[in-house]
């Protein structure tokens, strides 16, 4: 399972991810290049995780310092070409190579974005519309959970794949993966 989760992004998506996960239990890096962006994280989060909780997040203002320590990094940047290619390649190059790389892309290739770093096997994607992200998965009768759709490729590590499967339960979540086809 991973210990630090960084959260590249603090707009409306990142500052759920970084609530959900830390309310999981994980220790969250939310960064975002726009200080008022931070502010507005931490504020919500203070609320809404109380203080004994806050110290589960840091807040940073650079990608560098985010992922130094991290096992897993979403990118909440919008889903355009450039500004995905741009992110994965930072963050490829800055986070330590066990780092798995998750990114939410509802019209992008997961392959395609994959092949353009130095670990593709460590790339998937978050198959799910930004606004479907952005609150608590409801707990239906029976206690079913709200799926979420993640998109490999043909060389999807299995470590990745059970990395995002842990993560995701925790957060309250039926994984379900899938094949990208070519």
């Amino acid at each position: 399972m991973p210990e630090a989760v960084a959260i590249i992004g603090a707009g409306p998506l990142g500052r759920w991810l970084a609530l959900a996960a830390a309310r999981a239990g994980f220790r969250v890096l939310l960064e975002d290049v726009m200080p008022a962006n931070l502010r507005h994280a931490q504020e919500l989060l203070r609320r809404e995780l109380g203080p004994e909780a806050l110290p589960k997040v840091a807040f940073v203002s650079t990608i560098e310092e985010a992922v130094r320590e991290a096992d897993l990094v979403i990118d909440c940047v919008p889903d355009e070409l450039e500004s995905k290619l741009e992110i994965l390649w930072l963050l490829d190059r800055m986070a330590p190579p066990h780092t798995v790389l998750a990114t939410p892309t509802t019209r992008l290739s997961i392959a395609d974005l994959a092949n353009c770093t130095y670990r593709p096997a460590q790339c998937i994607a978050i198959a799910a519309e930004a606004s479907a992200l952005t609150g608590y998965p409801a707990q239906g009768s029976g206690g079913a959970e709200q799926q979420i759709l993640l998109r490999t490729t043909g060389i999807t590590a299995p470590e990745t794949v059970a990395l995002l499967d842990r993560f995701w339960r925790q957060l309250g979540y039926s994984p379900l993966f899938e094949l990208e086809q070519p």
